[in-house]
């Protein structure tokens, strides 16, 4: 399984042999959906909270007493069935969304995504992204010329999610390059994830032979 590997301004270098546990895997919707749903069940911050009968203020006194007025009974102005009353079976900001996922799954999705992307067309390899400082002006100068290579002209004008540029290791001047464009992300290859692959139209590896390496010890 081999596939092109591009420099910087767009033109090919090479041929990268690319490896089968990684790309050759197997699509898995269901085990897709599965880790994703947890994964976004973890990622869930809980915001929404209402108050419970015990917890809204006042209702202490009871509202008329309890016979001879002819209206029904009631111990508490504060009963969810009251207007200002508590509520019942509300959103809470206490609980809990984290859910267990599985290690060998989660992998296995990864890769699962990763083979399907290569399948697509929507995986691009580049031998190295070099940038001595900032400047949006390189990174814009990189898109312009990636763009120009089939199947990937939409780097410059999808508005949102193009592309994730997945870096071998950190490198603060390209992620800074890069942060005034608001469709492309920039992580390390070996941060990616399901989530983030699947929100994301392309995905540009950079000196892949050595990002691989991470993952591989993860598929072993």
């Amino acid at each position: 399984m081999e596939s092109p590997i591009y420099n910087q301004q767009g033109k090919v270098t090479g041929k990268i042999t690319l490896p089968e546990s990684i790309f050759g895997v197997p699509w898995n919707a269901d085990l897709v959906h599965e880790v994703v749903r947890l994964m976004n069940s973890n990622s869930r911050t809980a915001i929404a909270h209402t108050k419970t009968r015990g917890e809204v203020r006042g209702g202490g006194k009871k509202p008329w007493k309890q016979k001879g007025t002819g209206r029904a009974r009631h111990g508490s102005s504060r009963s969810p069935i009251w207007v200002g009353g508590g509520v019942a079976h509300g959103p809470r900001s206490d609980k809990n969304f984290e859910r267990k996922i599985n290690k060998k799954a989660r992998t296995k999705a990864l890769l699962a995504i990763l083979s399907r992307k290569f399948q697509d067309g929507e995986i691009l390899f580049l031998d190295g992204i070099t940038m001595n400082v900032p400047k949006a002006r390189e990174a814009r100068s990189t898109l312009v010329s990636l763009s120009a290579i089939k199947g990937y002209e939409r780097l410059m004008t999808k508005k949102s999610n193009a592309a994730i540029i997945a870096l071998e290791k950190k490198s603060a001047s390209v992620i800074k390059s890069f942060g005034n464009f608001g469709n492309i992300s920039v992580e390390e290859f070996r941060n990616i994830n399901p989530v983030s692959l699947l929100n994301h139209t392309h995905l540009i590896i950079e000196n892949p032979e050595e990002a691989f390496k991470s993952l591989i010890s993860r598929t072993a």
